[in-house]
């Protein structure tokens, strides 16, 4: 078995595997995916003999995390060839992923799953559950005087500007806007037959959405998708978590498959400085914590008092109070499906 990162010239040899896997993508939107998204990100294989068999796909995001910048990837594409399975070829290919993230800084690294039991062993825990709408107060039709009319491309801009400031107010998660991030999606929606829709009151930009020409039509219910999420460096996470109170703490974090997130680290803060981290001493640790569960209370997909009953993880009251003086990244808003 060989595990390896592609060179850019080489991840349109995976397009094979991807028509062999995710045959409910139509030919328009994978012709759109390896022109488009294959451009800029990172492809890892595992190779038998010569042949692709299992792939993972990491594509770039600018994510705004409490008002800060940060670069992250978008786990998609993994997929193992049928005759190749249960061989430990994903386990493989998430861990080379997760390290390399590790080295490349990235703070944390999320998905959206087919089945959530398979990456739960992986450190990754849910957080969120998608919404249909790119710009969510204002495209469900409730509001009075809005019109809908397809975007044009000298108007994408304005439109990120203005999408932007409203998730800066709103979300403490987003994906970063810009002209090239709309452009993409225009391109996106295009690949199956749909438009980008600007939503407008008054003059002014209120949402947009891809419009499909579904409008009036019955839609079948359906789950909505789910993005899991994994902490990749534990500190600079924890370094980009606000706190309701001074803080001060210390305790161990196990990671199974980052080996340098296991440290025993000293939290402090006050509500206008944020986190801060030293190393620290074992013999003053309050308790530990695994990173699957940090990773779910920082997100808050679980408060303090669940987290301290999962396996790995044994608590202090008074860490349990520490760790509540911190402000969960609750508010997310990551729509984007590639």
């Amino acid at each position: 078995m060989e595990i390896r990162k592609l060179k850019k010239e080489e991840h349109k040899d995976t397009r094979k595997l991807y028509e062999e896997i995710f045959t409910e993508d139509s030919e328009s939107f994978v012709d759109y995916y390896y022109t488009e998204k294959t451009r800029d990100n990172d492809i890892y294989v595992v190779c038998e003999e010569g042949e692709i068999c299992a792939m993972l796909h990491l594509n770039p995001y600018r994510l705004m995390v409490n008002g800060n910048e940060k670069p992250a990837h978008y786990i998609v594409a993994v997929a193992t060839k049928e005759s190749c399975r249960r061989r430990g070829y994903m386990a493989a290919l998430m861990h080379r992923a997760l390290r390399d993230m590790y080295a490349a800084g990235e703070a944390f690294t999320y998905l959206m799953p087919a089945a959530e039991e398979i990456y739960l062993p992986h450190g990754f825990r849910t957080i969120y559950e998608q919404k249909k709408e790119f710009c969510p107060d204002c495209l469900e039709g409730k509001e009075e005087g809005i019109v809908f009319r397809k975007a044009e491309e000298e108007e994408l801009k304005e439109l990120s500007e203005a999408i932007e400031a409203y998730l800066k107010e709103h979300f403490q998660v987003y994906a970063k806007r810009d002209k090239a991030y709309y452009s993409r999606l225009a391109k996106e929606g295009a690949s199956e037959g749909g438009r980008l829709i600007i939503g407008e009151k008054d003059g002014n930009i209120t949402g947009c959405l891809i419009d499909y020409g579904l409008e009036g039509a019955e839609e079948e219910e359906k789950d909505l998708p789910k993005i899991m999420a994994r902490a990749v460096d534990m500190r600079r996470l924890l370094m980009s978590m606000a706190l309701k109170s001074l803080t001060a703490v210390c305790f161990q974090v196990t990671d199974p498959v980052i080996e340098e997130n296991n440290r025993c680290i000293v939290l402090t803060g006050t509500e206008f400085s944020g986190v801060m981290l030293m190393d620290g001493q074992i013999e003053n640790s309050e308790g530990v914590i695994t990173i699957s569960a940090l990773t779910s209370l920082l997100f808050g997909a679980e408060d303090v008092e669940a987290v301290s009953l999962e396996d790995g993880v044994n608590m202090s009251q008074r860490m349990k109070e520490e760790l509540r003086k911190l402000i969960p990244l609750k508010n997310i808003c990551l729509n984007e499906e590639v």
